[in-house]
């Protein structure tokens, strides 16, 4: 079962640090200039002393700390979180009209979005193989175009999620883990907003996601996995007006998601993660007032993820990621940090 320790490595004595400093590259030629200690120094400081975490410990905290769907928390145990994210995304569309084969409008429309999210969340054990969480983002959101710039600030869409772990976890075995979670709208729906006015910062409808996931240590990384389906409700009763049509209802397609990556610990104090994630999400319904139906296009959201954790104290692990969108329906770039708190 992965577990995120708060066990903290002790100070370690100067001839410690020396002797594993020895270990790089870079320190051996200096090192060889000094004098050698005794054999029996160097096994005391570099054997493990009180207070460390083996290699498979460490990946796990690395693990755990990367992305909270491979963790899970003993019975009793509480866990909060608190994520900072920042995403932009630039689009440049080209509206062109042709009458009797004569282009009649020609436009280009630059768009920019700038999204701050804070994300609160809190982790119950409610067993040793089942967890859950809420989780609640406040958004703010700056847009600008051609025809429109304005800032919004309002809550997100509220979360509640279980983790559970359906097999004991072995050594040298693979470690699955499966997970539920509901959505709830409770942000400004994208449906429902006022063109010119405001911005969404909530989906707009009700959802169900299942997913599985797995990891497994191999010395001296930790390779992780995952797949999950996402189902929306349908959004009804709506009376939105866009482009001289009103939209009255909204069926969402579902999203397929897949993704995976590895773990490595540089150190007992700092690790290092990449991933990569795919998202494919299927057309989606659109019924207007007069009785006409259309359906988007399929979205594919791809990013490549890079994130270094930094442990600043026995209970406090910092987190910073940097994302890079891969296809055109992704953001450009993403920025994260995310601080866990054990209690």
């Amino acid at each position: 079962m992965l577990y995120l320790s708060t066990t903290s490595a002790l100070v370690r004595s100067g001839l410690r640090a020396t002797a594993m400093a020895a270990l790089c590259l870079s320190a051996s030629l200096a090192w060889a200039e000094e004098k050698a200690p005794s054999g029996d120094a160097a096994r005391e400081a570099l054997g493990k002393q009180e207070g460390d975490v083996d290699q498979a410990a460490l990946l796990t905290q690395t693990l755990t700390a990367s992305d909270k769907q491979y963790s899970l928390l003993k019975k009793g145990k509480w866990a909060a979180t608190y994520d900072l994210s920042y995403a932009y995304t630039g689009q440049q569309q080209i509206d062109a009209k042709f009458t009797d084969s004569t282009l009649t409008l020609f436009k280009i429309e630059n768009t920019r979005s700038h999204t701050i999210t804070n994300t609160f969340s809190v982790d119950y054990g409610l067993r040793d193989n089942l967890t859950g969480n809420v989780s609640l983002p406040i958004v703010s959101k700056y847009s600008e175009s051609t025809t429109f710039s304005g800032l919004s600030h309002g809550f997100g869409d509220l979360q509640a999620c279980v983790r559970w772990q359906p097999f004991e976890m072995r050594r040298d075995a693979a470690s699955f883990t499966t997970s539920a979670s509901v959505r709830l709208p409770t942000g400004r729906s994208p449906f429902r907003t006022i063109s010119g006015q405001n911005l969404a910062t909530g989906s707009g409808t009700a959802g169900l996601t299942l997913g599985v996931n797995s990891s497994k240590i191999i010395d001296p990384i930790a390779l992780f996995g995952s797949a999950s389906l996402g189902l929306s409700a349908p959004a009804r009763h709506l009376n939105q007006e866009r482009d001289g049509v009103t939209l009255v209802a909204v069926h969402p397609g579902p999203t397929v998601t897949v993704g995976g990556g590895f773990a490595y610990a540089l150190s007992y104090d700092v690790s290092t993660t990449m991933s990569l994630q795919e998202s494919l999400s299927f057309p989606s319904k659109l019924v207007f007032a007069d009785g006409q139906t259309s359906r988007t296009s399929v979205q594919t959201s791809g990013m490549f993820n890079i994130g270094l954790g930094v442990r600043t104290a026995p209970q406090y692990t910092v987190n910073m990621t940097l994302g890079v969108g891969l296809t055109s329906d992704s953001p450009d770039f993403t920025l994260g940090m995310n601080l866990p708190l054990s209690f």
